[in-house]
């Protein structure tokens, strides 16, 4: 077992966006994962839909590590969170997000903040570059060595080329970076049917593709394994010196409240967004944590006192989501009896009157829709009024990332305001609903104020029954 702190580590980057890092990244999970390996798979920022892909090669949850959403005292111990649980991991592979020092543009932080780089040098962890060569020789080089030097706090150390086109194209890349003092770890050629599809928001979500999915992440595996040099890239892991930190604890960040109330969480194909640690909280602040298929199941898990409905694709599966009358008819029942019902992006659609024309659950009288417009970036916002995560005032941070929009876009009392623009989203009762992706690690106190509020409206409805 290796010592806290002392995990073995490395952060998989790229020059750019598309360059391959989320499948070189993959098959590097898959490949040492095949080697019998424990991979701990981590993933720069909020993205939901990579660390799915990790999770797939891992056999573990893929988490995420954002500066912006969490704190940065927090990027540390929530990375040896899980490096550790459920059990110790051997290695870490951590992939960055767009390009290695591209990062947040929130004019309240410094350039750079919560770039790949700021996580490298909050986590102490040495570089993996995947370079796309398929365009460039020698020229290979000169991209390198500006990576290299362009900040000393980052330590480089290798290259992965991808979408290498021939033995002779490999053999120029490699003799030109050679000559630069970098270490080639790999070359990955060409292989448009490792092709992951796409829709509006990005690659489909794992949970989506099932047998595919799997298939895809374990020829990653092979096509990393055979393609890059697995020993030195586990040298590379082991030279990442000690972490001063110790792992993030749910139960030191949360109160746990008397009583025991089952929160269900929408999961399956058409809401995989959602982050670990949410759940994590809400069971140590005293939640029996239930899972529940909007696709699947005809009725919510008997005794439900309180539901939450996080992101993902209700717009792929509106149909489907609208002839599961039953468990609308559920939902809709439970928010009309006070229980506490949180929802986020999809989950407001769920809520909603319509989406694209079909009925959801009525919970909210608002129509969505799907729009042209991709709607991207972070927030800091502020609660509009108290609900049942948070009292007014309370400030937080989270993201937006989605291709609908609500009609109208809040309600009397809206749930967050993050502009001059208003309010956006929807507090009605025991009910709160917005667009805004939250990360609750950042904001712990929103699990354990929903939990309470889950305990009072079964206080409330047991009292009711009785008189």
């Amino acid at each position: 077992m290796i010592g806290v702190g002392r995990v073995p580590r490395i952060v998989v980057a790229a020059p750019s966006s598309n360059a391959g890092k989320t499948s070189v990244a993959t098959g590097l999970i898959a490949a040492l994962t095949a080697r019998g390996l424990v991979v701990s798979p981590h993933k720069v920022g909020p993205d939901y839909i990579d660390p799915g892909y990790h999770g797939l090669a891992a056999g573990r949850p893929g988490r995420n590590l954002d500066p912006w959403l969490v704190g940065v005292e927090r990027v540390a111990p929530l990375f040896l969170r899980g490096a550790t649980h459920p059990r110790p991991a051997d290695v870490a592979v951590v992939e960055g997000v767009m390009g290695l020092f591209d990062g947040a543009t929130h004019p309240s932080v410094e350039p750079g903040f919560a770039s790949t780089a700021h996580v490298a040098g909050l986590l102490r962890a040495p570089v993996v570059l995947v370079v796309d060569a398929s365009s460039q020789a020698r020229s290979v080089a000169a991209l390198v060595h500006g990576f290299a030097s362009f900040d000393s706090g980052i330590r480089l150390g290798g290259v992965v080329l991808n979408r290498v086109g021939t033995d002779r194209h490999e053999a120029i890349l490699r003799e030109a970076l050679d000559a630069a003092g970098v270490p080639v770890l790999g070359a990955v050629r060409r292989m448009e049917q490792l092709h992951t599809p796409s829709r509006h928001l990005g690659l489909i979500p794992a949970a989506e593709r099932s047998d595919a999915a799997l298939a895809t992440v374990r020829r990653l595996g092979e096509v990393v394994a055979s393609s890059v040099d697995l020993d030195a890239v586990l040298a590379l892991a082991r030279s990442a010196p000690p972490l001063d930190a110790r792992p993030w604890d749910p139960a030191a960040e949360v109160a746990p409240a008397p009583g025991r109330p089952r929160v269900a969480v929408a999961g399956g194909p058409a809401f995989t967004f959602g982050y670990t640690e949410n759940a994590e909280l809400l069971e140590a602040a005293g939640a029996e944590v239930v899972a529940v298929d909007p696709l699947r199941d005809d009725a919510l898990p008997a005794g439900t006192a309180g539901l939450v409905v996080g992101g993902g694709f209700p717009e792929v599966h509106a149909a489907e989501l609208s002839a599961n009358e039953q468990l609308r008819a559920d939902v809709a029942a439970l928010a009309a009896h006070g229980a506490p019902v949180a929802a986020e992006c999809a989950g407001l659609l769920y809520l909603a009157r319509e989406l694209d024309g079909v009925p959801m659950c009525g919970v909210l009288d608002v129509a969505t829709a799907m729009s042209p417009r991709l709607t991207l970036g972070y927030r800091a916002a502020v609660a509009v009024t108290d609900s049942v995560l948070a009292p007014a005032g309370t400030r937080v941070r989270g993201h937006e990332f989605h291709r609908t929009h609500a009609d109208p876009p809040a309600g009397h009392t809206g749930a967050w305001r993050w502009s001059t623009a208003g309010s956006e989203g929807f507090v009605a009762g025991r009910v709160h609903a917005s667009y805004l992706h939250l990360h609750w690690a950042g904001s712990p106190q929103l699990a354990e104020r929903f939990v309470t509020a889950c305990i009072t409206a079964e206080r409330s409805e047991h009292a009711g029954a009785h008189r």
